[in-house]
Parts: structure tokens; C-alpha cells; sequence
């Protein structure tokens, strides 16, 4: 839309006629601004294709986020449908789902007249009018269904009050205007009917492969769930496959999501039981209840995975997930983590994952490999960090071994921490120099996990090594917490699929056993409370027992950051590949990737820091 500004003429007493002229054209083009916005009111809704990601932002499904992806144009499209407009809405981005210091759009209402602008919130909450208004209204439209708003956001702004959109997570949040306010200034952030919305906003352009005609599909759902009535529950249930069911390709999965739980069904996950077992109980319950049986913790492997926002994901056309056949289990658990805010009762629910697969085997068989630490209690992170960082390692040693020598292909990737985690990044190093990253999430929650495609194909050789570096906040922490399989221990890993498998299935890390007693002896040595090393005492005991001043945290940073390690280099067995694996030195690291810099397109012209007017009809009052 266009955006006026004014002269920046000195004012005169007696304005000429050419200023007359001037003035006179000035409101004409903002009369017909306003008309041609007015009508645009009135058409009909956007087609559905030109926004090909969508995601309810509330549990009521009151608003519904949709947008699009341009790479050349360096920007994101958005297209909000608001099904009960009051007085206006906040809608933006910030770090962690914060309302403070957060970038914001904002539609409000002062009873009589609309407007739509770029805002920013300070630490204390407070909105105020961006200087540079880099949310571009593009329109508004109603529809039977409610307003549709149109505008767009580049990815970088330069602007120090905007969030950089970059891979990864993205946390947006929301708010409800249900009163009139009077001037922007004047919203009260604290009072909102508010909430947040992760996703992936920046979805990979990929070329979809051709499917093959002898396709099947599998659903497996859950059948006519309950939805507790609770905000959090992790629903597992059990599926066999039919006897004898020979090898197949999974070539492509999607979600299936009951009608009307759209909102509910946060994400959810496919697992392959172990083959070593002949048999696993059925199963229809709650994943944290006592009734679950243990033999279903053995059900671990992941197939699918699924989260909010996200579409069909799509093997490479070269390579398809191999199921069913001899050494494969015909067992399978389905996890379902329901959401449910505002404790509805009584919903039912049949969701799930429809996998799509075919027995025409694809030339590779593809391969998931864990990457980063051992879950073991040796690696901890202090109370009371911000931003405490643990690295695992899959080093050279390992790769020249168990890799083919024409290499492998990653071409997606899950990361995984539990609740402490707050940045994951993986890192492929050559020759002692840093060549590419893997995958990054700088605003990574472990609250939103989901298999995500590559925007490009990861290429690692022999002699290649794969750095993981989790960064961890503790801050609301009294004592440490080591790695392990609780959900208040911690983990560090990235799952990546490639092609061809090999025998490699876990290429992880953990620093040395032998130099981590010795930090406990060398906290003995100079503290006055002692840390008990005896050989009965756990680790996880000795490190809950460490004083942690400021000597030990640093002692403690230091020894992982040039210990020795051991490395597990692990076949699908859990057996390690042959060689000498303890005492492993740290890889060499003599070139760093650079950090990005962002860069800022120019902007078609000036854009004031002034609200843009909208004529929204008449709003709905309380």
C-alpha cells in the first residue's frame, strides 16, 4: 500500500497556488487510498495455493496463520485469518515466545477508527510505534469465514527492534484486543488474551519426486482417543504388522488430524520397535502411566516424525526408509503429544501418520544416524548457567572406518535435547577446517521437535567429522543435571537421515571417565566442602555434591573443552566397530565458519513510522 509522508518545506503564511495544487492532490490520492481499501474489504477470500503453510495459532482455532516462502525475494508472506475480530490483535516474533522485547504488527481499534502498524515492545512490556514500519500491509479481505490480513516481513530488516528470521525455530505470539484503546501506546500487553506458536518458518523449497504407481498407504492412528482433560499428555499405542509382511520403501508421510483438532494435536511421532524381541504387549494409554508396559521403552527407532506446521515429508527419490522384512520388527508405537490449554473435556481424537510406501525398493535403502553426546551422567551442565555448551563428536577416526568411500548423503535431520535445551547446531569439518553446517536452531524448544528436510544434500566422506554443540540454560536450577534418559537429565543429539545405509548407527562422544575423577579430586583440593569420590558414589551423586562457586564452573567448562574422549563408533548392534575408542584426543579445529551476516534488501522507498489507516467495518462490541 502506498505511505505518505510530508513536506519537508517550511511552513508559509500564505501558501501559493501550486501549494494549493499539491495539498489538494495529497488528500485526493488519500481518498482514493481509502476507497480502494475499502472495497478490497469486500472480496472474497485468497486462494488457499498461494499460501502453502498453515497452522492455528490459538487452541480455539479463532486464528489461523497461513504463508509462503520467497528465497529471492528474501521474505515471508503472511496471511491471517481472524474468525472473530473484536478490536484488533497483536501478532509477532521474539526469542523465546516473550512478550517483552518482542517485534510485533499490530491491529487496533479505537471504537471508530482501525489502524495497522510495525511495533516493538521494551523489557518492561510497553508498545511503541517502530521508526521503521518493515511489517508491509498488503490488504485485507473478508470472507464468510472471518478478515483475512495480508502483509509481508523480509527475512532481515537491519532494524535493531526486528527479529531476524533465519532456519529453525521461530516462536510467534499473539494477542486479543477485546476493548477499544486509543492510541497504540495505550494496549496493555499484560491484560491480553495471549499465547504462542512455534514453527518452522522457513520451509526448504523442495522439488517434490514423482511417486511411484504401485504406492500404498498405511494409517496409523489412534483409535478414538479421549483427550484427556489436562494441558499436557503424551498418548502411545501399539500397532503390529501383518505376518510375513516383507521389505517395502516408506517413500513419504503425512499427518492425519481429526477435524476440528487441528489445535490440539501438537506433534507426534512413528517408532520401530526392537527386533530382538518376538513379541510387545498391546498398548492404549497414557505414555507416563504405571500400566504402560516397560518392554514399550524398547520401541525406539524413528520412522515418522511430525509437528505443527509442518507438511508431507518426502524421501529423496533415490532412497526410501526400508520397513518390514527379516531383522525388522513388525511392531510399531505411535506417540501423540496432545496440547490442550484450555483443558477442553470430552474430545475425541483419531489422529496420526499415514505412511506411504512401496515394495518397487528404491536403489538405497536410507539410514538414520545419532550424532553428538552419549547418554551418560560424565557430561553436566551447573546450575544457574544461561548458556552452558557441551559438544559432542563423531570424529575422523570414526568416519574413515565405517563410511564408503564414495561417502554419504544427509538430506534431513531432527534435533534433540530435553528441557534445559536452547541452541543445537551441527557442524561438518574437513581437514581440520569447518565446511558446512548441517543443521542449526538457534531458537531450538524442546517442545517443538520435527524431522526436518535439508534445503540442500549434505555430502560426508571418510576421514570427515560431525561436531554437535548443544547450549543449555539452567538458570532455574538449584543443583546439576547430567545427561541421561530422564526427562530432567539432558541430551544432546542430532538424528540424520542419509543415504546409503551403513553399518554405522551411533557416532557420539562423552569425555574421558578417568579425567573427569579428577576434576572431583581437584575440587576436593580446593574446597572447603567435600565432594565424595569414593568408588559406591555415583557420578551423578558427586556432581550434585560439587559447590558451585565460580572455580568450579570454569574448572568444570575447561575440562570439556580439552579432556580426552571416548568415542562410541557403534554398529546397529550396539557393538562398536573395531579400534581403540577411549582416550580419544579432541578434534583439531583451525578454521572457523564465519558467522553470518545479515543482509538487508533495499527498501522501495520510505516508509514513515505512522499507522495505516483501515476502514474494518463496524468491530464487534463487548
Amino acid at each position: 500500500l502506498p505511505r505518505m509522508q510530508s513536506s519537508g518545506s517550511k511552513p508559509c503564511p500564505c501558501p501559493s497556488f501550486k501549494l494549493r495544487e499539491v495539498a489538494s492532490m495529497y488528500f485526493t490520492m488519500i481518498a482514493v487510498f481509502l476507497v480502494i481499501l475499502v472495497v478490497a474489504l469486500q472480496g472474497s477470500a485468497p486462494r488457499g495455493s498461494d499460501f502453502p503453510y498453515k497452522v492455528p495459532l490459538d487452541p480455539q482455532g479463532l486464528l489461523e496463520l497461513s504463508w509462503n516462502v520467497s528465497y529471492p525475494e528474501q521474505a515471508v508472506h503472511f496471511q491471517l485469518l481472524i474468525r472473530d475480530l473484536r478490536f484488533g490483535l497483536l501478532f509477532g516474533m521474539s526469542d523465546r515466545g516473550e512478550f517483552e522485547n518482542a517485534d510485533l504488527a499490530v491491529l487496533w481499534s479505537d471504537g471508530h477508527n482501525s489502524y495497522f502498524g510495525d511495533a516493538w515492545s521494551d523489557a518492561q512490556g510497553q508498545l511503541h510505534m517502530d521508526s521503521q514500519q518493515d511489517y508491509q500491509l498488503l490488504g485485507a479481505r473478508r470472507a464468510p469465514e472471518g478478515l483475512y490480513l495480508l502483509f509481508r516481513r523480509a527475512f532481515s530488516t537491519c532494524d535493531p527492534k526486528d527479529y531476524l528470521i533465519e532456519d529453525g525455530t521461530v516462536h510467534l505470539i499473539y494477542g486479543i484486543l477485546e476493548k477499544p484503546v486509543h492510541s497504540l501506546q495505550a494496549i496493555n500487553i499484560s491484560a491480553l488474551h495471549r499465547g504462542l506458536q512455534r514453527v518452522q518458518l522457513l520451509k526448504p523449497n523442495i522439488t517434490v519426486p514423482e511417486l511411484p504407481s504401485d504406492m500404498k498407504t498405511m494409517e496409523i492412528t489412534a483409535p478414538n482417543v479421549v483427550i484427556p482433560s489436562q494441558e499436557t499428555t503424551y498418548w502411545c499405542y501399539m500397532i503390529e504388522l501383518p505376518d510375513d509382511f516383507p521389505k517395502h520403501h516408506i517413500i513419504m508421510y503425512e499427518p492425519v488430524i481429526t477435524a476440528g483438532n487441528e489445535a490440539l494435536v501438537h506433534h507426534m511421532e512413528v517408532f520401530q520397535c526392537a527386533a530382538e524381541f518376538d513379541s510387545f504387549p498391546h498398548y492404549n494409554g497414557p505414555c507416563n502411566s504405571k500400566m504402560k508396559p516397560d518392554r514399550l521403552n524398547y520401541c525406539r527407532h524413528v520412522l515418522a516424525a511430525w509437528a505443527m506446521g509442518a507438511q508431507a515429508f518426502y524421501y529423496p527419490k533415490e532412497a526410501g526408509l526400508a520397513f518390514g522384512g527379516p531383522g525388522s520388527s513388525r511392531y510399531l508405537r505411535l506417540e501423540i503429544h496432545y496440547h490442550n490449554p484450555l483443558v477442553f473435556k470430552g474430545r475425541h481424537d483419531s489422529s496420526g501418520i499415514r505412511l506411504y510406501y512401496t515394495a518397487t525398493l528404491r536403489r538405497y535403502d536410507a539410514g538414520i544416524m545419532e550424532l553428538g553426546l552419549v547418554y551418560t551422567p560424565v557430561m553436566a551442565i551447573p546450575p544457574g548457567e544461561d548458556a552452558f555448551i557441551l559438544t559432542g563428536y563423531c570424529t575422523d577416526k570414526c568416519s574413515r572406518l565405517a563410511l564408503p568411500a564414495a561417502g554419504i548423503r544427509i538430506f534431513a535431520s531432527q534435533l534433540h535435547t530435553h528441557l534445559a535445551g536452547r541452541k543445537v547446531v551441527t557442524v561438518l569439518s574437513r581437514d581440520g577446517r569447518e565446511r558446512q553446517v548441517v543443521n542449526a536452531d538457534g531458537h531450538y524448544s524442546p517442545h517443538f521437535q520435527e524431522i526436518r528436510m535439508l534445503k540442500e544434500l549434505v555430502a560426508v566422506f571418510p576421514g570427515d567429522e560431525l561436531i554437535t554443540t548443544c547450549t543449555y540454560n539452567t538458570e532455574d536450577r538449584s543443583r546439576a543435571t547430567v545427561g541421561g534418559f530422564g526427562i530432567l537429565e539432558e541430551m544432546c543429539v542430532n538424528y540424520v537421515h542419509y543415504y546409503p545405509q551403513t553399518q554405522l548407527e551411533l557416532c557420539k562422544s562423552a569425555v574421558d571417565p578417568g579425567y573427569l575423577h579428577r576434576y572431583f579430586n581437584l575440587v576436593n583440593r580446593f574446597n572447603d566442602e567435600e565432594v565424595c569420590t569414593c568408588p559406591q558414589v555415583s557420578v551423578p551423586q558427586q556432581f550434585f555434591s560439587v559447590p558451585w562457586n565460580s572455580f568450579n564452573r570454569d574448572v568444570l567448562k575447561s575440562l570439556y573443552g580439552f579432556a580426552p574422549i571416548s568415542m562410541h563408533c557403534n554398529k546397529s548392534s550396539a557393538v562398536r566397530f573395531p579400534g581403540e575408542w577411549e582416550k580419544q584426543p579432541l578434534p583439531t579445529i583451525t578454521e572457523r565458519l564465519p558467522e553470518p551476516v545479515p543482509r538487508c534488501r533495499p527498501t522501495p522507498g520510505p516508509r514513515p513510522a505512522a499507522p495505516v489507516p483501515l476502514d474494518l467495518g463496524q468491530l464487534r462490541r463487548d
